[in-house]
């Protein structure tokens, strides 16, 4: 099978994914520019309508831009050192509970010690288990984060442009959309399906994070509310978020209660997780979102291995902007569109399939309960 320029399928195949392999190479080479860049137009997407509105009532051009610049940048800085505090608080926590670590310690190099494995293994093991060289390799962490908020500038310098620039970007897809239409609703939906995502990630991480303060304060988790602000902001990391903040609860609650408070605290988030991220949170998103479980998950892998830290945070955005460019805006490519994600028509179709296949097993529990008399001929579907 060849292609329209008479290339063989699988070379086609193969230079793509070398071009894509190339790009990525790429893009990450400039994280450091382009990280900040792509958050702040993300940012700039769903402020927005917030300038609209302010114009419609009114306000000068200047002042609602400035206003909503004002608002975004302060909440973007806030939860920025949020993160920063609730790491720092972490590792400035440990030195209070040493005795407690030199008992881990204990237990588990007596654990190593009755599987065979040698003094000199078990003793590094348990210098290796204080909270100094914990505190050492959650600092590690701490210094990536600082690293985002070296990129404040620059996100604040691109708001200013991008803002002052969206003034345009009516008339802007209006002349391009009497080339390309199929670009133009391609991006106008990406725009409305980017808000309501982070808007729906937002309340329900705010919902999420308060939830678990009050089971952690309930639990007596030193810390409940720093840890709640915690998973609220992991909560816009899809699938892998829910690791990241359920660590420090997990270390602390065992630190003052043992295995017993460890397990609540697990079950505790898992059920608060699944009820929010897996079930809330695909109904009220539902169509803004069409990418299977599989694609979410690997795009933020990627993306936190491309552009750093602040794709995770994005991988949602990102990959849908990958998907609008490539797919959603080239109609000869729309046929992609269920392999990438559950869309409505697949549900439907899925929801006729499941209704059909109930229906053929109802019937042939029937036929079963009353098989024809040896005079009637048996029904076409029992046969």
């Amino acid at each position: 099978m060849t292609s329209s320029l008479g290339l063989p399928r699988g070379t086609n195949i193969l230079v793509a994914l070398g071009a894509a392999t190339l790009t990525a190479i790429g893009i990450s080479s400039i994280r450091g520019i382009l990280a900040p860049v792509l958050l702040t137009l993300i940012l700039t997407i769903c402020a927005n309508p917030v300038r609209t509105g302010l114009l419609k009532r009114g306000v000068p051009g200047g002042i609602a831009t400035g206003s909503v610049i004002l608002v975004v940048f302060g909440l973007l800085a806030g939860f920025t050192y949020t993160l920063i505090l609730a790491t720092a608080q972490f590792v400035a926590m440990l030195p209070n509970y040493q005795k407690q670590f030199e008992q881990i310690g204990a237990s588990i190099g007596a654990w190593l010690t009755s599987l065979g494995v040698g003094p000199d293994q078990v003793q590094a093991v348990e210098k290796g288990l204080t909270p100094s060289n914990l505190g050492h390799v959650i600092s590690g962490l701490l210094g990536s984060v600082v690293s985002i908020t070296g990129a404040l500038v620059i996100i604040l310098t691109m708001m200013i442009l991008m803002a002052a620039d969206a003034a345009y970007a009516h008339t802007i897809l209006h002349q391009l959309g009497t080339r390309n239409p199929n670009l133009v609703s391609a991006v106008t939906d990406y725009a409305s399906n980017v808000r309501r995502y982070m808007v729906v990630t937002t309340v329900l991480g705010v919902v999420q994070g308060a939830l678990n303060s009050i089971a952690l304060y309930i639990l007596g988790v030193p810390a409940a509310l720093l840890w709640g602000l915690l998973a609220f902001l992991c909560s816009f990391i899809p699938n892998i978020g829910y690791f990241f903040a359920l660590i420090p609860p997990v270390v602390f609650g065992f630190l003052v209660g043992g295995w017993p408070t460890v397990i609540a605290v697990i079950v505790v988030y898992g059920i608060i997780n699944a009820v929010v991220q897996s079930i809330i949170q695909p109904r009220v998103v539902g169509h803004a979102v069409s990418l299977s479980q599989t694609i979410t998950f690997f795009s933020v892998l990627f993306w936190a291995v491309v552009i750093g830290p602040i794709g995770a945070i994005l991988a949602i955005p990102l990959t849908l902007l990958g998907k609008t460019i490539l797919v959603d805006s080239d109609p000869d490519a729309h046929w992609w569109r269920p392999a990438l994600g559950p869309t409505t028509e697949t549900r439907d179709l899925q929801k006729a399939e499941e209704a059909e296949a109930k229906h053929e097993r109802k019937d042939r529990r029937e036929a079963k309960k009353h098989p024809p008399s040896s005079g009637e001929p048996a029904p076409a579907d029992a046969a």
